[in-house]
């Protein structure tokens, strides 16, 4: 009976994909951002593509912010394609290509990306019963979809018209001015989160700045008062007979010390990269050398 409800005469419903990704890019933060706001669309729409075998069948709404989750709604229009959507998305075939797509046009190491996803319709949560899939064609059914964003109608004309090369593709993280969400960092054309430094961070600054310590201090004391002035030659003085390792180390921990929780990871890179050091930032943010 269930079979003949959602088969029978015109179909329409709706159903709302959550995401949430990190700690390489916030797909949320950067749809919020003008210039990354084309390129999520994008990821999205080519995922669904996937997922329900081509264009028709289906159209993204809106996009809401359900912070930390991206909410994308999704009306469809043809039983079939959200059958097939469906079946893809309790396979993990849509997360794998969400996952691809991402990478490819937002140029992140698939290693450095993790993906949640929710799939709600209404009130009822899919996840827990996709293994009816019946049952969740008819809680997509009985969504009544809203109008289209207008947004998402001008996000879209611009992909349909890119795709027939009327227009250049809109600025993405590869170009030279990308954006970057407000709690990440640009380093070598790749976003990094821009976390608090911790123990890890301190250590392996200490075993491979060696003899450069004094110029990295210099960096971080440009916007540092704790390393201003004579503080430099006064720790070396202190710690010289420790060596190296441990004057690196102090210099360290007096910027964490006196910086709180404004000791982020990103200044450390800036300072690593103003002092040319950018094997020893590398290390630290665990990329992996290229052959």
């Amino acid at each position: 009976m269930v079979a003949l409800s959602v088969e029978v005469g015109p179909w329409t419903g709706c159903a709302v994909l959550f995401l949430r990704s990190c700690p390489a890019v916030n797909l949320l933060s950067l749809y919020k951002d003008q210039q990354g706001k084309f390129s999520v669309f994008k990821v999205l729409k080519l995922t669904l593509t996937d997922s329900v075998g081509g264009l028709e069948g289906y159209e993204i709404l809106k996009l809401h912010d359900a912070d930390p989750l991206l909410g994308v709604e999704v009306k469809f229009v043809d039983v079939a394609a959200c059958r097939r959507f469906l079946q893809s998305y309790g396979s993990g075939a849509v997360q794998q290509s969400l996952s691809q797509h991402t990478c490819r046009l937002l140029h992140i190491p698939q290693q450095e990306l993790a993906l949640e996803t929710q799939l709600k319709a209404g009130t009822h949560t899919l996840d827990f019963c996709l293994d009816d899939l019946e049952l969740c064609l008819q809680h997509i059914h009985q969504c009544s979809a809203r109008l289209r964003d207008d947004e998402i109608a001008e996000l879209d004309q611009q992909l349909q018209s890119q795709a027939l090369g009327h227009i250049p593709q809109p600025p993405t993280l590869t170009q030279e001015e990308p954006p970057v969400p407000s709690n990440c960092f640009l380093f070598q054309k790749r976003v990094f989160e821009d976390r608090m430094l911790a123990a890890g961070d301190l250590q392996r600054f200490s075993n491979g700045v060696g003899r450069d310590w004094r110029k990295v201090g210099r960096a971080l004391g440009k916007n540092c008062r704790a390393l201003k002035g004579p503080a430099i030659d006064n720790l070396a003085y202190e710690y010289e007979r420790e060596g190296l390792y441990e004057q690196a180390y102090q210099l360290l921990s007096r910027f964490i010390q006196a910086e709180g929780r404004a000791a982020r990871l990103g200044r450390l890179v800036r300072a690593l990269e103003d002092s040319k050091l950018t094997s020893l930032a590398e290390n630290i943010l665990d990329i992996q050398p290229r052959d």
